[in-house]
């Protein structure tokens, strides 16, 4: 190669040794630095610093709050009517939700919270934290009158001597003539299936228990604390609404609900006795739930 071309590559230009002169300077820089640099030092950040407790503290309070937010709402309930649902929810043990079942399969049922502690064997934590929603019928809280009963069959009293339906028990029912052990149980069940009974004539809805027995009862016993009951417009009532109403299945709302629409309304609850099913009996018991408007 000529002389004088290996010279021009080697002559670079005042820009360009600049150039070279600063890549050498951050090279040596860049070299320094990382051999000088300990990598391994531990964080600045002092976690144990006053103002992250502190900040910690706040986090962890918002987080409780929203946990309690998350917890579902607890309203006043009938605990012998806890479902597995609402066992779950209420943190209830699955040992002491199986000893609630089979207490209350054998018609038995809870009257006052030590009887809850007592059939489910629920810690006192338990107990002491979910009791206080527990809701018993009245006549369950209510104290009830001593009254002395004989077998009575055709006495009749006054209403201030008759005995409150809501709280007669299986024992004062049975000394009616023709109720015994099972059909007292069955009245009981009925009624604390219904929340309490509103009036004597829901008496005929008890299976099993016939006209004859049913105006005995009510010459010894009467409703004193009616239950009070949702009453529903027939006029604009849905079958749906119907169905709820005690002794009237969803065929038979359904054909009240027709039977209103095609009249386009009626004007005395007694036109329901033209439907097929609803005796004069019947509708005494179902009118209880309904008005016209």
């Amino acid at each position: 190669m000529p002389k004088s071309n290996l010279q021009s590559h080697l002559i670079f230009s005042r820009s360009e040794r600049g150039g070279i002169l600063f890549l050498t300077a951050l090279i040596v820089v860049l070299l320094t630095t990382y051999y000088c640099t300990d990598f391994s030092a531990e964080s600045v950040l002092d976690v144990s610093s006053s103002e992250i407790v502190k900040q910690q503290r706040i986090i962890d309070s918002l987080y409780q709050v929203e946990l309690e937010a998350r917890k579902p709402k607890l309203y006043p309930f009938n605990p012998n009517f806890i479902t597995d649902y609402k066992a779950y929810t209420l943190g209830m043990p699955t040992e002491a939700f199986d000893r609630l079942k089979a207490f209350r399969a054998q018609g038995k049922w809870i009257n006052n919270t030590e009887d809850f502690r007592k059939v489910t064997g629920v810690s006192d934590q338990w107990i002491d934290s979910i009791s206080p929603y527990f809701k018993f019928p009245a006549w369950v809280t209510r104290p009830k009158p001593n009254y002395t009963f004989s077998k009575i069959v055709n006495t009749r009293r006054s209403y201030d001597e008759k005995v409150d339906l809501n709280i007669a028990t299986a024992e004062e029912l049975q000394q009616v003539s023709g109720i015994g052990a099972v059909l007292s149980e069955r009245i009981i069940a009925y009624r604390d299936g219904l929340g309490g009974f509103t009036d004597d004539v829901q008496l005929y809805e008890v299976y099993g228990l016939s006209s004859e027995v049913v105006q005995k009862t009510k010459q010894l016993f009467t409703v004193k604390s009616p239950k009070s009951v949702q009453k529903w417009n027939v006029n604009t009532a849905s079958a749906s609404d119907l169905s709820t109403i005690p002794g009237v299945s969803f065929d038979l709302a359904k054909e009240i609900w027709e039977f209103v629409r095609l009249r386009e309304g009626i004007t005395t609850l007694s036109a329901l006795e033209k439907i097929e099913g609803i005796t004069a009996s019947k509708l005494k018991r179902i009118q209880l739930y309904l008005f016209v408007e």
